[in-house]
């Protein structure tokens, strides 16, 4: 017995060391080579396999991406920005910067709204609800809310809230899983900007849909009289908004009779009043600031006014000043002038003495004229 163990410890080695070189073999035969850029990929992506993408899974999605460059890199819901701006840099390509998606609820009918039926005690699912008699509400389009969008959520987005699935638009990452979870089909991915939704999705007539729940639409048609996008029809009793064309005015919120259109827009908090004490100490505080306002200003004024004064006096004092040389330079101007006048006046003596050298030249020139006349004749 004892001569069998190395046999058999034998035999096993010897089968593990076969199967071995088997599996060895048939990895290098049927090896299938992965692109390198897929290895460069995948790891980038959540790996959530929501197939919000519109692919299988992360792995589908990365493969895509790797086949076809010029598929966009912004299909990832979960990623995002962030994750769409990193897959383009891996590729070498342009990123594209997708829309925000979520989920939108087309239904409003809570407990208090909607009429119910019976009491149901059953599979707690809204799938399983649905195969009895259409639900347990009056309404057969509406939420049952059991949930199944809930389990089927894996980003805690979505929530049960009065017996009406609500969505928590910051963490919805439109990914799908809740409509298709859905039994009734009221949950469409729709984008974030658009904020007037249409919460009914009961195609009855108005009588019938308000009978079974008081927030259905009716189909009156006062939505798209007010609309001034035309942004908003009605097609078999239920009113339906384009999300190209709505601008989110809420004015077909306002005009809706029976509370079906909600207006997601954030409202403006009005100001708490203030009581009378407070309102007195406010007017003492304006007044107080006012009066140092003037004070500081006229602190400001006091000393440019000192100034002006100052500055005018010497240029009064220069003016005189400045006349005065010019004054004293006259008479002294003037003086010498009187002075030349004087000098250049001739006496009685020089006079007489000028009148007979000029007689005499004229003696002199009549003595030469009378020469040159007496020598002519002889000539001729």
């Amino acid at each position: 017995m004892m001569n069998l163990i190395p046999i058999a410890v034998a035999v096993v080695v010897a089968v593990g060391i076969v199967a071995a070189c088997i599996l060895s073999y048939a990895s290098k035969v049927f090896f299938v080579p992965v692109d390198e850029l897929f290895t460069k990929i995948r790891p980038e992506l959540p790996g959530a396999n929501c197939g919000g993408c519109g692919y299988a899974g992360c792995d589908d999605y990365a493969n895509a991406l790797v086949e076809d460059h010029s598929l966009s890199t912004a299909k990832c819901p979960v990623g995002g920005p962030d994750l769409a701006a990193k897959l383009a840099e891996i590729m070498g390509v342009s990123a594209e910067v997708g829309e925000k998606n979520v989920a939108v609820v087309q239904c409003n009918g809570t407990r208090d709204a909607v009429k119910s039926l019976l009491q149901y005690k059953d599979i707690a699912t809204c799938k399983a609800a649905k195969s009895l008699f259409g639900g347990m509400n009056a309404c057969p389009y509406g939420c049952m809310g059991l949930g199944d969008c809930e389990a089927a959520c894996d980003f805690d987005a979505i929530q049960v809230v009065n017996g009406v699935a609500t969505v928590n638009r910051d963490a919805c990452v439109s990914c799908g899983a809740c409509a298709t979870a859905c039994p009734n089909h009221l949950i469409r991915i729709s984008p974030a900007k658009n904020l007037v939704i249409v919460q009914c999705s009961n195609t009855d007539k108005g009588g019938v849909a308000r009978k079974a729940c008081s927030n259905a639409c009716i189909g009156c048609m006062k939505c798209t009289k007010v609309c001034k996008f035309e942004a908003i029809t009605v097609e078999n009793n239920l009113a339906s908004i384009d999300p190209t064309k709505c601008k989110n005015c809420g004015l077909c919120q306002k005009e809706c009779p029976t509370g079906a259109i909600i207006n997601l827009r954030p409202k403006k908090k009005a100001a708490p009043k203030k009581s009378p004490e407070e309102i007195e100490a406010l007017k003492k505080a304006a007044a107080e600031k006012k009066a140092a306002a003037a004070k500081a200003k006229a602190e400001e004024e006091a000393p440019a006014k000192e100034e002006a004064p100052k500055a005018e006096a010497p240029a009064k004092e220069e003016a005189p000043k400045a006349e005065a040389p010019a004054k004293e330079e006259a008479p002294k101007a003037e003086a010498p002038a009187k002075e030349e006048a004087v000098e250049e006046a001739p006496t009685a003596a020089e006079t007489e003495a000028k009148a007979e050298e000029l007689k005499k030249g004229a003696e002199e020139i009549k003595e030469k004229i009378d020469k040159i006349a007496a020598e002519e004749p002889a000539e001729k």
